[in-house]
């Protein structure tokens, strides 16, 4: 690593290079949420980071580059929680795999990507590709989870897409007013009201 490389605002301790890329992708996800993609720059990701423009430059490139880096990091976690279920077409809907406190554990980890690529991401237009390949990947795992419960394809479609947007909204609420403290209440609430709406639907 080069001193530039190294150089940061006084009074912050060098990291290494995994630890700032990551420091400056939470970073990122803070501004691009605040600012939105056009009104945020590679400037204020920097200031919000606490380091210098230059130390984004050499870890990003461009600025497209870190916002698609920001929803990488958010997927990544979500595949990394959900790895060990498979297909979920073996298991019960939200019962002892906890969907719902998975879900929120990424949340909690990354809050404000999360937000970023739930709400944010589908409405610009460098990254609606990414946003709709994503909801659809979660979409066909819900339809999967639900085969055993719901048989009309054109009905567990339609179940599959809209507990996939209630859970990730309604994980998103509760970052914006829940308290930390009671995030295993909330994931138990979660679990008993999608056990319901599945039963609802069968």
């Amino acid at each position: 690593m080069t001193a530039s490389e190294q150089t940061t605002t006084p009074g912050r301790r060098r990291l290494p290079r995994p630890e700032r890329r990551a420091q400056v992708i939470r970073a990122a996800a803070t501004a691009f949420l605040r600012g939105g993609y056009d009104g945020t720059s590679m400037d204020d990701v920097a200031e919000a980071a606490g380091v210098t423009r230059l130390i984004v430059y050499r870890i990003f490139g461009t600025k497209e580059e870190l916002y698609r880096a920001v929803l990488r990091s958010v997927v990544d976690r979500l595949e990394d929680e959900f790895a060990d279920l498979g297909d979920g077409a073996e298991h019960v809907p939200d019962g002892r795999f906890r969907i719902s406190a998975r879900m929120l554990r990424v949340g909690r980890a990354e809050p404000d990507g999360f937000r970023l690529l739930w709400r944010h991401a589908e409405h610009e237009v460098l990254f609606t590709h990414e946003a709709n390949e994503f909801r659809s990947v979660a979409t066909g795992f819900a339809d999967a989870l639900l085969s055993a419960y719901v048989d009309d394809p054109v009905f567990r479609r339609w179940a599959a897409t809209t507990l996939v947007a209630h859970v990730h909204e309604t994980v998103c609420v509760w970052l914006d007013i829940g308290d930390p403290a009671r995030d295993e209440e909330f994931a138990g609430r979660m679990a008993a009201g999608l056990r319901a709406l599945v039963a609802a639907w069968s």
